[in-house]
């Protein structure tokens, strides 16, 4: 979204940028870790990380998704814009509440509707350099939306059992 977004970014505020991306990313996942301890437990994909493997405390991954989730959106609203700190907000949301915690245990068809959390970092991106949410952005996030469900499809297809052991309904 970056380099696609007619204009151009200081590369220092450019780099602050896609760290703040990087980090909202980062604590969604801790978020996400946290919730699905005991599933991830049960699976032989993800039995080894920290939580289930006993090797971190929930609690801390909890507040560790909550500290790096805040200062990203913070650090995004502060360098770049509010726009783009509020997209990033909607991003960790979707993906932490929406998708982790609402989708993934309820239906097979999580992936398709919780997708979308992997296509707002070029969303965000784009909004960073123009200010604007306009009707290009939100078809790159279309674009990016509508590859996430092949893709995490082709790979669920090797962890099918996985899935199937942790309870989660996935396609196909």
């Amino acid at each position: 979204g970056l380099l696609a977004a007619p204009g151009t970014i200081h590369p220092g505020l450019g780099f602050t940028a896609i760290l703040a991306i990087a980090m909202g990313a980062g604590g969604s996942a801790a978020l996400n870790h946290w919730w699905e301890a005991d599933i991830d437990a049960g699976m032989k994909r993800t039995a080894d990380r920290p939580l289930p493997s006993g090797r971190m405390r929930r609690e801390d991954a909890r507040d560790f998704g909550m500290f790096l989730s805040g200062v990203s959106v913070f650090l995004m609203g502060v360098a770049i814009g509010w726009l783009a700190a509020a997209l990033l907000l909607a991003a960790i949301v979707y993906y932490a509440v929406i998708y982790t915690m609402w989708l993934k245990p309820s239906t097979p068809q999580n992936i398709v509707i919780g997708g979308g959390s992997g296509a707002f970092p070029p969303l965000i991106g784009w909004v960073a350099v123009t200010g604007e949410l306009t009707a290009m952005p939100i078809l790159l996030f279309a674009i990016f939306f509508m590859w996430s469900p092949p893709h995490f499809w082709a790979r669920a297809l090797f962890v099918k059992t996985d899935y199937a052991k942790g309870g989660i309904p996935m396609l196909p």
